[in-house]
């Protein structure tokens, strides 16, 4: 009856474990194509973000469009 215990216990053991051995591969599967994605989702969106940039005209401060004499579009008010 105890070597029956102790087979029965070993067999349940060895059974969870290699359960969990391919739970724990699978997961980090999953983890590692979801990393993947989000590292090209990340990538597409800087490369957009500077094809923006470098397409944007650059503003000009009001302080310096005051010094080159020029009014800026919006009317200061002077108090």
């Amino acid at each position: 009856m105890a070597l029956t215990n102790l087979i029965l216990t070993v067999a349940g053991v060895s059974a969870v474990i290699l359960l969990l051995r391919s739970d724990v591969k699978q997961s980090a599967t999953i983890f590692r194509r979801n990393v993947k994605h989000i590292r090209h989702w990340l990538e597409e969106e800087s490369a957009s973000a500077s094809k923006t940039a470098e397409k944007a005209v650059p503003k000009e401060l009001e302080t310096k469009l005051i010094q080159k004499g020029q009014m800026p579009s919006k009317q200061l008010v002077l108090a």
